[in-house]
């Protein structure tokens, strides 16, 4: 799968270093995969929650942070939209981000 962007990512665990490492293993692993379907999302991320519009919610560092992507499956891409603290999650609108 090809990531937009990464600077989202590098940008957040910047402010908060114990995300680097989660954050780039995700990055790593998702670029190293194909997803066709939401299925396959699910096969690898048991707990990743799978939204309308293709919008697929991932737990982070243990459930300590929320990232939100948008996959565009037939193209091979994934699009985050937000990366933040559950706090942060709250506040925004998960379908419309």
């Amino acid at each position: 799968m090809r990531v937009i962007s990464r600077r989202i990512l590098r940008e957040f665990w910047e402010k908060h270093p114990d995300a680097s490492v989660p954050l780039q293993t995700w990055f790593h692993d998702v670029e190293r995969t194909t997803w066709n379907t939401p299925a396959d999302v699910k096969t690898v991320y048991k707990n990743a929650s799978l939204l309308a519009n293709n919008r697929v919610v991932f737990n982070i560092k243990g459930n300590h942070y929320r990232l939100v992507v948008v996959v565009v499956y037939k193209h091979g891409v994934v699009h985050i939209r937000f990366v933040g603290t559950h706090e942060e999650y709250d506040r925004i609108d998960v379908a419309t981000i």
